[in-house]
């Protein structure tokens, strides 16, 4: 079941560059846009610590099973991704039918995943969740997710086993609220990834859409 200010100085950055390419693979795939440890430090960000949503919650099911096996760092992919070349593909489908959203090539990620990019004439009510991106979420070429959350969204996310937190949350300048989701391999995990997405783009465009609106 899906469950469902104005954004200021802030410019979509140029297509990936071969040079841009070579230096995500050096900081690692999947860093969440900061460099692993001694890599060149990134530009400063002024980023306000991480905030939740009082008494908002996903109110997600416990996923059956054991946890999917993951990197556990950076690069932060899944190991044991068996996606559904069906379910991959009504994912994407319904992931890129979000209003604003564009389907490009990630600027987080390395070469393969797609970005939830967003437009550049949308408002957004939490500019500073994605800052020096455009994107909130992005699709590994596997069919799991990175996501951008509200940070209570992101735990119960871990909690109820739908995915887990990126190793770099806690680290300072990261957002707290970054979740890899696993890679969906039915119409009902799907539902739940979905909702997961929504959930992230509302929180970061201040929208209130409802399953209703992707079909």
């Amino acid at each position: 079941m899906l469950r469902s200010t104005t954004r200021t100085g802030w410019t979509r950055p140029a297509t990936t560059s071969i040079l841009s390419v070579l230096a995500m693979i050096a900081f690692g795939g999947c860093s969440g846009g900061e460099p692993a440890p001694g890599a060149t430090e990134p530009l400063e960000l002024d980023m306000p610590a991480a905030e939740t949503r009082t008494g908002d919650t996903l109110e997600l099911s416990v996923r059956e099973g054991p946890r999917r096996q993951t990197t556990g760092s950076v690069p932060h992919v899944q190991l044991d991704a068996e996606p559904v070349p069906a379910v991959d593909a009504e994912l994407r489908r319904r992931a890129f039918q979000l209003p604003g959203v564009e389907n490009l090539a990630s600027d987080r990620s390395l070469p393969g995943a797609r970005g939830l990019a967003l437009s550049d004439g949308l408002d957004l009510a939490r500019a500073d969740v994605i800052a020096g991106s455009s994107e909130f979420a992005h699709i590994h070429p596997d069919g799991s997710l990175h996501v951008w959350l509200a940070v209570n969204s992101a735990i119960e996310v871990d909690d109820k086993k739908w995915g887990e937190l990126h190793p770099w949350v806690g680290r300072e300048g990261f957002w707290d609220g970054v979740v890899m989701v696993y890679t969906p391999e039915t119409l009902d995990e799907l539902d739940v990834t979905i909702q997961i997405i929504l959930d992230a783009y509302n929180f970061v465009t201040g929208a209130s859409l409802r399953p209703a609106d992707i079909p």
